[in-house]
């Protein structure tokens, strides 16, 4: 048959179709009941025909894609996918049920993979820049539909038709048709003259490689017309029906394959989700709403009425007050909508705006969950376990399957207790999922405690994690094995002594045992090696928190303990002539290496270190020096004084007059705010001045006292110190300063009341506090309470 029409004799069955149609798909499903063809032949790659029969399997529910990867180079992959309401996976189905051979005709994966890697060489001669994904969703470059072409045909006709929206012109003349058995093929026949009068116009549309995607589309097609001879039919891209109606010689088209490079290749299934094919997920073939033409293919009867009971249910569920009046009425106003507009059905936009304005009473807010939870939707597919697969992903798919640890479409948060077996299970699967690049899981802020022993991960399974389970199977046929063997490899590659470190701290969260003592000497080797004091207080934080997993994490860490303590001494020892005679530039920087350092000898403890005297003891002496050293700019000179005053070893006194020193008359205004901004910047700082009115009055005397010529200089570096305070810290301290606390003395700051001063310790409002500062820091994990562990002091 050709359109509406008896088919020519020896002329196939051209259904020309729209990529994740549900239209077409309920348009193919028709034709091919009424034409009843002895094989289907389907767009799509060659190499996939041995795995058409597992689309007929209970476990294999769509969306799913076809993954084809270079053998030697995993990375460089493409994708085909197919949803439910896909023309291509309807035709696969309708085959298999009625026992008739489906195939694949369009160009192989093993030239479009080949072919796309010489593309990137010829961009990176050029000067191009390489994308950091490889993969190609194919169907990006399958339809002349898409997006990724000079010319969008589906534009072209809705502008035709006088429409301004491609979408809204393809529900109404497609979607919101019926498939009638008297004329399933007429919705064929009409694509096939328009695809004829554009390509008559704009020939490919500027895409150059359909032309030998074609050439090839026709070989298979004369191929199954000699063996099936008239019981052919083909579902392809409706932009591809008049080249392959288009009588073309066979010497041409072979001519046109000639020489194509080409690369070794695997194709297999794997899940894909309803938001990777929108378009906002970035796949170039997607749709805008796949959610809705899901609901569109798969609903009976009433697809409105149905889609806006959906969308009350998930307001409901999200505590929303949605009435079935609510669904009555919003039926109601999407059919005046449609009416008003012209459209013969109601179609998205007409439903959307009708929720809008009766369930959301006229906000966007709950209207972009609706496009989240149901519009685009997280639906995600399953493959059976008979898809061939590299024994890498067999693996973590078993682990996975012990672990209750299933993959999820939608994004979720996992708490994780690493006291529990089960739970530090899952922790070391998705630290080595991360160690080999993929990430299923991201590390997240906890807000059910702040212990070791408590993880949070965010999980989202995404399609392309496929391809890199598939590249990282080149490291071992296990999780342990080939994180254990990229480790080595990324330890001996890593350029800097803070990514080796770094690389230590992975090795110990994944517990991976085999690979420590290679990242340990290489950690060694390099801290040996390196002289730069600035990488060497990089280096130690991460040494140090990952000492701290040791008791949780059942992990030996006492070669880390000794690396760490070594590089402790060294930082000490090189830290004070580092120090001198840098800008202010270089002074910041090097002032936040020792914040890092000071917080990271704060885990550590009083570790014993190869000289006499323990590292806090060795740490404090070295900030003793610097505190006193005029060659050290002044914020950092400022913030040895202040960590020495947290750490009780220098007397609010002795703080004060270092202060009055730096603020007298003879240090340079600019110098002096440097000085301060190290001493009261970050964290605790604002509190500092609040509740000591000695510090506090210094500081506004000496502000208010500063030259107007010079005080333009240093309001950039007050500005930044003031500013990182907390809301409720500034507002105090401009209460004081309206107050006059720190120009007037003690006693009118007592008189007026100013937070935090006062003669002396009222001990009984202290002692009132006593019972609940037992229960915070006396109750121990397990939630019981021992007084005799901690000693609370007023």
């Amino acid at each position: 048959m050709n359109g509406g029409q008896a088919q020519d004799a020896g002329q196939p069955l051209l259904l020309g179709v729209r990529h994740h149609g549900p239209g077409s798909a309920r348009a193919v499903r028709a034709a091919l009941e009424a034409s009843r063809p002895r094989v289907v032949l389907i767009e799509g790659p060659p190499e996939a025909d041995p795995l058409i029969p597992l689309a007929a399997t209970e476990d294999m529910r769509p969306p799913v894609a076809l993954l084809a990867h270079a053998v030697d180079e995993p990375g460089r992959s493409a994708f085909w996918p197919l949803a439910a309401f896909s023309p291509e996976w309807v035709a696969l189905r309708w085959a298999l049920e009625h026992g008739v051979p489906a195939r694949f005709i369009d160009l192989p994966a093993a030239h479009t993979l080949a072919w796309e890697q010489e593309e990137e060489e010829d961009k990176g001669d050029e000067g191009g820049e390489d994308g950091e994904d490889r993969g190609a969703e194919a169907g990006a470059e399958e339809d002349a539909l898409d997006e990724d072409v000079r010319v969008d045909p589906l534009g072209v006709l809705a502008d035709t038709a006088g429409y301004d929206d491609a979408e809204r012109w393809w529900e109404d003349v497609v979607e919101h048709r019926g498939a009638g058995k008297g004329d399933a093929l007429a919705p064929f026949t009409a694509l096939e003259e328009a695809m004829t009068a554009l390509r008559g116009t704009y020939g490919t549309g500027g895409h150059g490689r359909d032309l030998i995607r074609e050439a090839h589309m026709r070989l298979r097609i004369r191929e199954a017309q000699r063996e099936f001879e008239d019981g052919v039919a083909v579902v392809c891209g409706a932009w591809h029906v008049p080249a392959l109606r288009r009588p073309a010689g066979v010497t041409a088209d072979r001519a046109r394959l000639k020489g194509l490079p080409r690369v070794k290749t695997d194709v297999t299934w794997v899940p894909w989700t309803h938001r990777r094919l929108s378009r906002a997920g970035g796949y170039g073939a997607g749709i805008d709403s796949p959610g809705w033409y899901a609901h569109l293919f798969a609903a009976p009867d009433r697809p409105v009425e149905r889609w806006l009971t959906k969308v009350a249910g998930l307001l409901r569920a999200e505590d929303r007050a949605v009435s079935p009046g609510h669904v009555i009425e919003s039926v109601r106003l999407a059919e005046t909508l449609a009416a008003l507009r012209g459209r013969p059905l109601p179609g998205l936009g007409e439903a959307t705006d009708a929720v809008r304005a009766v369930m959301c009473e006229g906000s966007d807010v709950p209207l972009a969950l609706v496009r989240d939870r149901l519009v685009i939707g997280d639906v995600l597919g399953e493959v059976p376990d008979t898809v061939p697969a590299v024994p890498l992903q067999r693996d973590l798919e078993r682990t996975w399957r012990r672990l209750r640890l299933g993959p999820e479409a939608a994004e979720r948060e996992l708490d994780l207790d690493l006291r529990k077996e089960t739970d530090a299970e899952r922790s070391r699967l998705l630290h080595r999922l991360r160690l080999l690049g993929i990430e299923w899981g991201r590390p997240a802020a906890s807000r059910s405690g702040t212990g070791t022993f408590r993880e949070t991960w965010r999980l989202r399974w995404e399609p392309e994690l496929a391809v890199r389970t598939a590249e990282a199977g080149v490291w071992g046929t296990t999780v342990p094995a080939a994180a254990t063997a990229k480790a080595e490899a990324d330890a001996v590659a890593a350029r800097g002594l803070a990514d080796v470190t770094g690389l230590a701290e992975h090795c110990l969260l994944a517990a991976l045992p085999d690979a420590l003592p290679v990242v340990m000497r290489v950690l060694a080797d390099r801290a040996a090696l390196d002289t730069d004091v600035a990488h060497l207080a990089q280096a130690l934080p991460a040494l140090v928190r990952s000492l701290r997993y040791g008791d949780v994490r059942g992990t030996d860490t006492a070669a880390l303990a000794e690396v760490a303590a070594g590089l402790a001494e060294r930082v000490f020892v090189g830290l004070p002539p580092a120090c001198a005679g840098l800008d202010a530039d270089a002074a910041e920087e090097m002032r936040r290496h020792v914040d890092a350092v000071h917080s990271a000898l704060g885990l550590l403890g009083d570790v014993p270190t190869a000289r006499d005297g323990r590292l806090r003891a060795r740490w404090r002496a070295v900030l003793r020096t610097l505190s006193a050293r005029d060659t050290v700019p002044g914020v950092l000179r400022g913030r040895a004084v202040r960590l020495l005053l947290d750490e009780g070893e220098l007397a609010q006194d002795e703080a004060a007059r270092l202060m009055r020193l730096v603020l007298s008359p003879g240090t340079p205004p600019a110098a002096a705010a440097a000085w301060i901004e190290g001493f009261v910047g970050g964290s605790g700082g604002g509190l500092l001045l609040v509740h000591d009115e000695r510090l506090f009055g210094l500081v506004d005397r000496w502000l208010t006292a500063v030259p107007a010529e010079a005080f333009t200089d240093v309001l950039p570096l007050l500005r930044r110190t003031f500013s990182a305070y907390e809301p409720g810290v500034r507002r105090t301290l401009g209460e004081l300063v309206r107050r006059g606390s720190g120009r007037n003395g003690r006693a009118q700051a007592r008189t007026a009341g100013a937070p935090g001063f006062g003669p002396g310790v009222d001990d009984a409002r202290a002692d009132a506090v006593l019972p609940v500062l037992r229960l915070l820091l006396v109750a121990d994990c397990d939630g019981e309470v021992r007084a005799d562990r901690v000693e609370v002091r007023r």
